[in-house]
């Protein structure tokens, strides 16, 4: 597990640290840049070679052994993590930022879904190399670049952490809507793998949500626009009357 503090130089004891998930495929370096602007203590999770979720997990009981409250975030199936963390830890969890939710429920229609089991499908037949250059052909330069970086550095791993992903039951809308924290939710319009309109399911269906959208464009140029927008929305949500 990797920490990195956010962007305020004297957060007090009383603040709640963030523990930034990644998505699959990617690392703690990306989650501590897309959610080191908080203004708030963050704690970046590099994914377990023993297990992606479990892993998630750990890294958050860990924060909650250590912090009085964890604001959990996740990118992707982080972000689905981190709302099964909150459900089973309300005392000790003060909010879910969620960017990029991956699908509701079962995996089985959703495009992420298809996506982590075709990649690992293309490493086993054709090598990490052929699966690079067709990624890359199809992807955004900026993307293209964050993928090279991070799937090189998962190394042997990656594809059990693609084939997990790929398999793994997410929070349904009835989940969703027990949380007793807040959600903020922040979507990608132009995402055809993590569609928007899965973020505005996941904002209607909790009791207290806020949910900002933005584009592929300006999430490239600006990883930190994620963290920062989903801090801003939790702040809204938290704030004191009047």
């Amino acid at each position: 597990m990797r920490s990195s503090e956010g962007s305020r130089t004297s957060p007090t004891s009383a603040d709640p640290v963030v523990v930034a998930l990644p998505g699959t495929g990617s690392d703690a370096d990306y989650a501590s840049r897309a959610f080191g602007s908080t203004g708030l203590p963050v704690v970046a999770v590099d994914p377990d070679e023993n297990g992606l979720v479990r892993g998630y997990e750990r890294a958050l009981d860990r924060a909650a052994a250590d912090h009085t409250q964890v604001i959990a975030a996740g990118i992707s199936i982080g972000a689905c993590v981190a709302v099964q963390w909150a459900l089973s830890h309300p005392a000790g969890c003060a909010g879910v930022l969620a960017a990029l939710p991956p699908w509701l429920g079962s995996p089985r229609t959703a495009p992420a879904a298809h996506s982590a089991a075709w990649t690992a499908a293309l490493i086993r037949t054709h090598g990490l190399e052929e699966t690079i250059r067709q990624m890359s052909a199809g992807s955004p330069a900026w993307l293209s670049a964050e993928l090279n970086r991070s799937w090189r550095a998962a190394g042997p791993h990656l594809v059990s952490q693609l084939d997990e992903a790929a398999n793994y039951v997410a929070p349904t809308a009835e989940m969703i809507a027990r949380l007793q924290v807040p959600l903020s939710v922040v979507a990608v319009s132009d995402d055809p793998v993590h569609p928007a309109v899965v973020a505005k399911a996941w904002h209607d269906a909790a009791d207290r949500s806020v949910s900002t959208e933005i584009s592929m464009a300006r999430w490239g140029a600006d990883p930190a626009l994620l963290g920062r927008l989903a801090i801003r929305g939790w702040r809204d949500l938290t704030a004191e009357p009047g």
